[in-house]
C-alpha cells in the first residue's frame, strides 16, 4: 500500500490575531494600520565586508550589502539589513529562502561565509498610518523622529521589552516592519493593540 503523506496547512504565528488587527485598523480612521506579513524569507549572512565574497554576494542578489550601520538596501522585493560590521539579514518574499541561500553560497565560492535560514524564527508585523511613530514610541527606546530614524533605517532594539528588528520602510507612507521572534509575537501584538487604543474610535 502506498504511503500517504498528509499535507498540513501552514499557520502563521499570528493567524488567530488577524481579525483583531484588521478591526483596529478599520477603527483607527487611518491613524494606525496593523497587520502581519507572514512567512517572509529571512536569511542571515555573515562574511568579511572587505572580502571578495561581499561583492560577489551582492552581485548574485542584485543589491549591495549595506556598509553603513543600521541601514537597508532594497532592490525590488529584496532587502538587505545591516545588523553588524560582518552581519546582514536578507529579507525576501515568502518561500524564497532556499533560492536565496543557494545564490549566496554559490556566489561565495571558497570564501568563508556563514548562511543561515532564520525564516521560521520570526514573523513580521506591519505598523503604519499617521500615528505609527507615536505608537511605537510608547515602547521603543530609540528616537523615532524622522531626522533620527528615517526611511531606509533599521535597528536591533526592544519594543515593549521584546527584542525586535525595526525597519523604517522606504516606500512613501509604508511605515515600519517589526521583525519579532514567533514565540513573542502574540504578546507583542496584544501590546500594540492595547497601545493603539487611544487612536481607535470608540475604544
Amino acid at each position: 500500500m502506498a504511503d500517504t503523506v498528509l499535507s498540513v496547512p501552514r499557520r502563521s504565528p499570528l493567524a488567530g490575531a488577524a481579525g483583531g488587527l484588521a478591526a483596529a485598523t478599520r477603527s483607527s480612521g487611518g491613524a494606525v494600520r496593523l497587520a502581519e506579513l507572514p512567512f517572509l524569507a529571512q536569511v542571515n549572512v555573515r562574511l568579511d565586508a572587505k572580502g571578495a565574497a561581499a561583492d560577489a554576494v551582492g552581485l548574485a542578489l542584485g543589491l549591495s550589502l549595506p556598509l553603513e550601520p543600521n541601514t537597508v538596501v532594497r532592490a525590488g522585493e529584496l532587502r538587505a539589513l545591516w545588523l553588524g560590521p560582518d552581519e546582514w539579514l536578507v529579507v525576501g518574499p515568502p518561500d524564497t529562502q532556499r533560492d536565496l541561500e543557494d545564490r549566496i553560497r554559490a556566489a561565495s565560492g571558497d570564501e568563508h561565509v556563514a548562511v543561515t535560514d532564520v525564516s521560521a524564527q520570526r514573523t513580521t508585523l506591519l505598523v503604519s498610518g499617521a500615528r505609527a511613530r507615536d505608537l511605537l514610541a510608547h515602547g521603543c527606546p530609540l528616537d523615532l523622529h524622522p531626522r533620527a530614524f528615517g526611511t531606509g533605517r533599521c535597528a536591533q532594539t526592544t519594543l515593549a521589552r521584546t527584542q525586535v528588528v525595526l525597519v523604517a520602510r522606504d516606500e512613501p507612507g509604508a511605515g515600519f516592519w517589526v521583525l519579532v521572534r514567533s514565540s513573542f509575537a502574540g504578546y507583542l501584538t496584544d501590546w500594540l493593540l492595547d497601545a493603539a487604543a487611544e487612536y481607535i474610535q470608540g475604544a
